[in-house]
């Protein structure tokens, strides 16, 4: 059974997170510059066996489309037409920030820390990302 990877798409960044290889807890993995995505992929899909790519799927608290959501969607074709055999998946990332950031708090990161360490928020919101596809599947 291969690993299960997670991607929290930004604008300049994007956090990725991946599961063990029995697909039963999500770490945070890296956060990488979002031009790079592809190329870490490829290079990530060589030494390890993926079968799903969960792609967080931006939505506002109504439910409507965000600034984001476009990009992501254009992110998934590109994702399932680079790797066809891989699934992707698009999972509900409303309120990830939110959470990523309260866990860093409860965590004990004192604001000066979180504030520099932004990437650790994107790549700890990709893995929320992924326990939520973890917990539904």
């Amino acid at each position: 059974m291969g690993r299960v990877i997670a991607i929290d798409l930004g604008t300049k960044r994007t956090g990725l997170a991946v599961t063990d290889r029995l697909q039963l807890v999500a770490n945070p993995l890296e956060t990488i510059p979002t031009h790079t995505l592809f190329a870490y992929l490829e290079n990530y899909f060589r030494v390890e066996e993926v079968d799903t790519i969960v792609l967080g799927y931006p939505k506002s608290l109504t439910g409507v489309d965000t600034q984001m959501t476009q990009q992501v969607l254009q992110t998934q074709k590109r994702l399932i037409k680079v790797f066809p055999h891989k699934e992707v998946v698009l999972v509900d990332e409303r309120f990830t920030s939110k959470i990523a950031m309260q866990s860093m708090i409860t965590m004990g990161s004192k604001k000066k820390d979180r504030m520099e360490k932004a990437g650790n928020l994107d790549k700890i919101s990709a893995a929320i990302i992924l326990q939520t596809y973890l917990e539904r599947k």
